[in-house]
């Protein structure tokens, strides 16, 4: 079997198995379409209105919201019902607590213009001191004043020698800047000693005005009764909330009842042509066209360029990123990573480690206004599916070839340093979901590896996280295009476990029906409802982890650098009659305002349809040729900025009949209750490790890695915390559990280089002579890959 897979359009539930379409055409993996130590926060020291996270225990002392204040003062004027608790703030929003719809503490917040502006305490002029006769009613007063003074000493004094010491002391998350910080509210007793600082975190809601981590400002828009939090003297504190209906980060997401409404932002640390053509195209015109980010990267290398894709890191997403797909009604944002983020070896080109620092900047941005991240990685060595994604174009080599195995063990090494990562308190309650491949290629691959990589990575992750609610990231595996029905009951009791599919109908055999018919006929919900709900039930927990508005292969290399497109005739892979003109899709300047109600109401149908869904993508950067995105079908941004994306997804619901609904909740074992992580032996035993490859005659004969290499750590971000006027450096930590110590898989030190992208047909010898030792990156000549048909999905 050829490592070139043909490439075949994604089935729904009832297309479980690949059979060639009406053009004989498969899927093929040389091209493709897209896609497709912590903080000690003591309860006192959370701001008046704020929840506690939930892991420090109930906030829910009082029957009605404590409103919010903000005060320079060591004793703050609570502004509001006294003792309302704050747990209410959150969940019910209907006081102008921190929480608050409305929320903006600068009419109460002494240092703000605003403040002094507004306040009856600035604005009076000051009256001058006379001294009055003294009265013996104001004797007794004061003398009821002192004894009252000592009582409030007093009970301070326990709070904070017994109480407060009993007090569950930890915190999670890290944040970006906010718009301001608090005054210096510590006092000094004469001895050294400061007291307790009283600080007060930076929120806000619809209308308020944000501080980036840049600097620069904004006024936020969230017209759903979403937070952004930011805490100066606590950046790890969770506290944002999206939407008013999505609960905050410090509250629980309820999977299986709480629908996921996310977005990708695919095409930033994982570069793509056809979502950032103007990387690419000033490479096209060439002898040798730059297809993936491998040839990019050299391209750039040997032009000193580098700093062009930093500068691409630094601006193709942003804070006001996330601070809008936010304000359209999102609660979750899909961040794809490619191995590199972590390291390179021997002659890998990739430009290492730096997109690892920008996916810090992610977790920010992601507290601050209250999404959780699905992390995705993205890209394997060697290639997971040939496709221009998996950061190389070409054949496959992870669980494929000679090189298969050791492709997949270092793959595991790779998933495990990331979930050791994400698995700590810090982190864990903003990146909710880890996926731990994106489109391994199973049906050149095989069936039986894939599964018996996935329990592989299953156990890396709950080894670093452990088993149970609450403790690190929900595992996510892709369908690796065998289609639902073929994972039900996989992995029976796995804890926190969701299955990923990728739900495009643009690829394959293309049909001249716009939106309107489409819409009409109700396309999306026949596709796709049926098989969504049943897998809820047959698997657990089902999410679409990719789709888009396309009906057609149209726009700029959306198949693949220079490949053209079916709907048109000109794909160069293979023959389609032409079925329409391009232009009509892909120049969204000529769209009618019947159009855009077309697109919006398919949308609708799709999002209704797939239930929990990721969109691909957020955004589709502009082509230096016409200025514009050349592919505006798969721009969530675009489609929101000209009218044909819906700017409030919940008007999906209900917009497919559902006949056969699934009925949560999930089973406890599925979300980390009881039972989690009671995998039965039969189930392991049979997806055995090594697995038996589909085109390698005899394991014993291909090249093997040694589990003798140092470990890897993801490097954590340093950040200040402000208190009053003191500010303090905080290290966060990148491993979760000291006891996963088990040193990576390795080349053999004595052994020759084993390059991991050889294909699967090549015949190596298992342990080179060293005359062909491992060496550092020399740049090489950029491969021309054969035409073949493309993909993404």
């Amino acid at each position: 079997m050829s490592g070139s897979t043909p490439y075949q359009p994604v089935f729904n539930n009832s297309n479980a198995n690949l059979s060639p379409d009406g053009h004989g055409e498969y899927r093929d993996t040389q091209f493709y379409s897209p896609e497709t130590q912590p903080l000690d926060l003591h309860p006192d020291d959370l701001p008046a209105g704020a929840a506690t996270p939930r892991f420090m225990g109930a906030a829910n002392y009082h029957d009605h919201n404590r409103d919010s204040f903000a005060s320079q003062a060591s004793y703050p004027t609570v502004v509001g019902d006294e003792y309302e608790g704050s747990a209410d703030a959150l969940n019910m929003q209907k006081s102008r607590g921190f929480y608050g719809i409305d929320y903006n503490d600068s009419e109460y917040n002494t240092n703000s213009p605003e403040a002094r502006q507004n306040s009856s305490y600035v604005t009076e002029k000051p009256v001058s001191y006379q001294p009055k006769p003294k009265s013996k009613r104001k004797i007794v007063i004061g003398t009821l004043i002192a004894l009252a003074i000592i009582v409030v000493v007093a009970v301070v004094a326990i709070y904070f020698t017994v109480i407060k010491p009993k007090q569950n002391n930890s915190t999670s998350g890290n944040a970006s800047n906010g718009s301001s910080s608090s005054g210096d509210n510590s006092s000094s007793d004469g001895n050294g000693a400061t007291a307790p600082t009283s600080h007060v975190a930076i929120t806000g809601g619809d209308g308020s005005t944000v501080t980036m981590d840049d600097g620069s400002t904004f006024t936020y828009t969230n017209k759903f009764g979403g937070t952004w939090y930011y805490d100066p003297a606590n950046p790890t504190a969770n506290g944002a909330r999206a939407q008013s209906w999505t609960p905050a980060l410090n509250e629980t997401f309820n999977f299986g009842v709480d629908p996921i409404r996310g977005v990708n932002v695919g095409g930033w640390l994982v570069t793509e042509p056809f979502i950032v053509p103007a990387l690419y195209e000033k490479y096209v015109n060439t002898s040798e066209p730059v297809v993936d980010e491998w040839h990019l990267t050299e391209r750039l290398r040997e032009d000193n360029a580098l700093d062009e894709l930093e500068n691409h890191y630094k601006t193709f997403i942003t804070e006001k990123d996330f601070a809008d797909i936010a304000a359209a009604g999102l609660n979750f944002v899909r961040i794809p990573i490619p191995y590199w983020a972590i390291e390179v070896r021997e002659n890998e080109p990739f430009l290492e480690k730096t997109s690892w620092t920008y996916f810090l900047k992610a977790i920010q941005w992601a507290r601050k206004y209250g999404l959780r991240i699905n992390l995705d990685l993205h890209s394997l060595p060697g290639s997971q599916n040939g496709w221009n994604h998996s950061g190389r174009l070409g054949e496959i080599n992870v669980l494929y070839g000679p090189m298969g195995i050791a492709n997949a063990e270092r793959s595991l090494d790779y998933i495990r340093i990331i979930a050791e990562f994400i698995s700590r308190p810090e982190y864990k309650d903003v990146i909710a979901l880890f996926g731990v491949t994106n489109e391994p290629f199973a049906p050149t691959i095989g069936k039986e590896p894939v599964q018996s990589y996935y329990l592989q990575a299953y156990n890396a992750v709950r080894t670093a996280s452990g088993t149970g609610e609450g403790k690190g990231p929900w595992i996510v595996m892709h369908d690796a295009f065998l289609g639902l029905t073929n994972w039900a009951n996989f992995l029976p009791n796995a804890d926190r476990v969701q299955l990923d599919i990728h739900q495009y109908i643009c690829f394959g055999g293309q049909s001249a029906d716009g939106y309107d018919v489409r819409v009409k006929d109700g396309t999306p919900c026949k596709t796709w409802a049926s098989g969504q709900n049943d897998s809820m039930t047959a698997f657990g927990m089902t999410h679409v982890g990719e789709w888009s508005l396309a009906i057609n292969d149209c726009g700029q290399w959306v198949n693949g650098v220079n490949l053209g497109a079916r709907y048109d005739g000109s794909f160069t892979s293979e023959s389609f009659p032409k079925t329409g003109d391009c232009s009509v899709y892909t120049d969204y300047t000529t769209y009618d305002d019947q159009w855009k109600a077309d697109m919006k109401q398919f949308a609708l149908q799709s999002m209704s349809a797939l239930q929990n869904w990721f969109f691909w993508t957020w955004k589709i950067g502009n082509s230096t040729v016409t200025g514009r995105p050349p592919s505006p079908a798969w721009s969530y941004q675009l489609g929101l900025q000209e009218g044909w994306m819906p700017t409030d997804p919940r008007d999906s619901e209900g917009v497919c009949e559902n006949t056969d609904p699934f009925n949560p909740p999930l089973q406890a074992w599925m979300t980390g209750g009881a039972g989690a992580g009671n995998i039965p032996q039969t189930a392991q035993a049979a997806l055995a490790w090594p697995p038996s490859l589909t085109n390698v005659a005899a394991s014993s004969a291909t090249p093997e890695y040694t589990q003798t290499g140092a470990l890897v750590t993801l490097p954590a971000p340093t950040l200040s915390a402000t208190s009053g006027k003191t500010t303090s450096t905080v290290s966060l930590g990148s491993w979760n559990n000291p006891s996963d110590s088990t040193r990576m898989w390795v080349p053999i030190a004595t052994c020759g280089y084993l390059d991991p992208w050889m294909g699967p047909n090549a015949t190596p010898d298992p342990c080179p002579a060293v005359s062909n030792a491992r060496r550092e990156y020399v740049p090489r000549a950029a491969a021309t890959a054969a035409a073949v048909p493309s993909r993404r999905s």
